[in-house]
């Protein structure tokens, strides 16, 4: 069975953002997709308040998963480490649209762990950035009409500029919101037809180490 799972957070993309991104990726992979399964319930909850899903997900065995990115299945990390090893054990294949990967047991562990930092880095940057405004989901932008044209226009490899007069925008703004809404990304993912290596590599490549913060006065 080939499930899709969604899962709406305030802080990150919307179920109608996940929704496409997902059923792009499963026509492009030619994936049919059986269940649809959209958790308005859990929210930011933890895995321990999530006892719907958790029963759903402990009844799937060698079934296909497909999220949009990782910090769908949560954003806490403990709950993140544990719905890796069990979807594994049961020998379930994970494929995450966004960076493009495929999860099995057969997996390079440095995958997993690259995955698991990049929601790491991804939730202390949005830590920071809410220093000094009030949470909320991120802002709209007058580019979001565009969305599904833009990503057309990136997998075809068209330059921001032939967007831009096209879409009859400003190529800086359009520049911007490509940038932060990361659709280059995306749109790669969609267009890829198995896991990469390259998409490996930038996953493991973006594992950060602990810093040494430098003591002042020394």
């Amino acid at each position: 069975m080939i499930i899709s799972y969604i899962r709406p957070d305030k802080h990150f993309d919307g179920v109608y953002e996940q929704l496409k991104y997902i059923n792009l990726y499963a026509e492009q992979q030619a994936l049919e997709i059986d269940y649809e399964y959209i958790d308005h319930k859990s929210q930011n909850k933890p895995l321990l308040q999530r006892e719907e899903l958790v029963t759903f997900l402990r009844s799937k065995k060698s079934d296909i998963l497909i999220i949009y990115d990782v910090w769908t299945l949560s954003s806490h990390i403990d709950d993140l480490v544990q719905m890796f090893s069990c979807l594994l054990k049961n020998n379930m294949t994970l494929h995450i649209v966004k960076p493009s990967v495929i999860i099995n047991q057969q997996s390079d562990i440095m995958l997993v762990l690259g995955l698991i930092d990049q929601l790491r880095q991804k939730l202390q940057d949005e830590s920071k950035k809410s220093i000094g405004r009030p949470k909320g989901s991120r802002s709209s932008s007058k580019f979001d009409k565009y969305q599904e044209d833009i990503l057309r226009f990136l997998r075809e490899e068209w330059t921001v500029s032939e967007m831009a007069r096209t879409l009859n925008v400003s190529r800086s703004s359009l520049k911007d919101y490509i940038e932060s809404r990361e659709l280059k990304e995306v749109a790669t993912a969609t267009a890829l037809p198995h896991c990469p290596k390259e998409a490996i590599s930038k996953v493991i490549g973006a594992i950060e180490c602990p810093k040494i913060q430098s003591t002042t006065g020394e």
